[in-house]
């Protein structure tokens, strides 16, 4: 697994810069504007780019050296946040620049995103998968545990330069890793040679051939717009009466939470039974996400945001294993970007409709004299934020229902027994694995 560590460590600090970056932009864009609406913005030049491309990104990773991808990619976000970068220093920082370089930098991960991904099961014996995928959904803890609180100190001491300056050294520590090392070689399958538009007909195919892995994945989607609209509002949420600080300090706090979750995963392994963790972890989590809505306290707001991260790593991990082990690794890169491209299709949607239906219905009917004030308001109470609060419940009760409705479909509840294991590196003693499998350098 040492060239698997040396990538993963590199992404780590990658991942970290990119996650510093975009919070420190919306953090910056509310800041200036007080504008929901508009910090959602940033999160929707962000989440477009990984719809509309990954059809493309995955045709990529099954046709091109995966390293090669994953570099070019860290140099093209780079490169983004270098621009804006400039742009502050002389003094012409526009929204529409920022909007444009998360959309580039967004850009940049959906390409990389598959290369990584299906070069995992090459990477690791079957045995480690599931530590592996601990090891990668640990990296998205570190990084929500250190980037919100860096992202404040950074933009009260230094300002917006110092956060884009710390995200530019990020990714060269993330492209001097991937320099190090060698991808062992995989085999294309599935009509390669074929159009982009092939591709995402044969990966189409391939899903609906296998009715239980396309049935988790609608589950998903619906999941991923829930937590799209409120990932997105959980910064207003925090601000209508607290302070910037305090929004970095919970974020920091839930991404202990993700931590927790993914050290045990790395030390315990994926859970034996898979789609029972990960329907009943979406359930759970529904049932956080609605606490989070119901008192204006920030110990209300972290202490199911905490345990709701810490159930993250656990669920996402089974689910990649699913995905890891089920479908042919000459096909993941195509397979796996259709699975991204549905499962966050309906995101952007989300992240449009939270703006406005915080600031002009959830927020109003919660108001002084609102239409919903003598009724919910007598329970979460009226104000500032409290539209949110019931934004956040809403969506929380339906992400707990999609859990149990994943959990009914009896393609979905059987897929570890109706699909055999078709992927993963077999166990082996490495000293008789081939060299490639194990090399690192130029």
């Amino acid at each position: 697994m040492r060239a698997f560590v040396v990538v993963w460590a590199g992404q780590l600090v990658s991942i970290t810069g990119t996650m510093l970056t975009g919070f420190g932009l919306q953090l910056y864009v509310f800041v200036e504007t007080g504008s929901v609406t508009k910090l959602t913005f940033v999160a929707l030049a962000y989440a477009l780019p990984a719809v509309v491309l990954a059809p493309l990104a995955g045709s990529v990773a099954d046709r091109l050296d995966r390293r090669t991808v994953m570099l070019v990619s860290d140099v093209v976000a780079a490169a983004a946040t270098l621009t804006l970068l400039v742009a502050l220093a002389g003094d012409s920082l526009e929204f529409w620049l920022i909007y444009l370089a998360t959309g580039l930098s967004s850009a940049a991960n959906t390409f990389q995103d598959p290369a990584w991904t299906a070069s995992i099961p090459v990477l690791v014996p079957r045995s480690q998968l599931g530590r592996a995928n601990g090891m990668v959904q640990l990296n998205q803890g570190l990084a929500i545990v250190v980037a919100p609180a860096l992202a404040g100190a950074l933009l009260t001491t230094v300002g917006l330069a110092g956060v884009l300056i710390a995200d530019i050294v990020s990714f060269a520590i993330g492209v001097l890793t991937l320099a190090l090392v060698r991808f062992p070689p995989f085999t294309p399958t599935g009509n390669v040679d074929r159009s982009v538009r092939a591709d995402s007909r044969f990966a189409w195919k391939y899903l609906r051939e296998r009715p239980g892995l396309l049935g988790m994945l609608w589950i998903y989607s619906g999941v991923n717009f829930m937590l799209s609209m409120t990932n997105v509002l959980i910064i207003p949420l925090i601000l209508s009466f607290s302070t910037e600080s305090a929004a970095g300090a919970v974020l920091s706090a839930a991404g202990i939470g993700a931590v927790v979750g993914s050290v045990a995963v790395g030390i315990f392994g994926e859970p034996k039974r898979l789609v029972r963790t990960i329907m009943g972890g979406i359930a759970v989590s529904g049932v956080l996400l609605a606490l989070s809505g119901t008192r204006e306290s920030l110990v209300v707001i972290a202490v199911p945001s905490v345990l709701l991260l810490l159930l993250m790593p656990i669920v996402n991990s089974a689910s990649q294993v699913v995905w890891q082990t089920k479908v042919e690794e000459g096909v993941q890169g195509r397979v796996f970007s259709l699975r991204r491209m549905i499962g966050q299709a309906i995101s952007p949607l989300a992240i449009f409709m939270a703006g406005p239906l915080s600031d002009r219905v959830f927020e109003p009917a919660m108001d002084a004299g609102g239409p919903l004030a003598d009724s919910v308001g007598a329970l979460i109470g009226i104000g500032p934020g409290r539209g949110i609060g019931l934004l956040y419940i809403v969506a929380g009760l339906a992400t707990a229902g999609l859990g149990m409705v994943g959990w009914s479909l009896r393609h979905v509840r059987n897929i570890e027994t109706e699909l055999p294991d078709v992927a993963g590196r077999p166990d082996a003693d490495p000293s008789a694995a081939p060299e490639s499998e194990h090399a690192i350098g130029n």
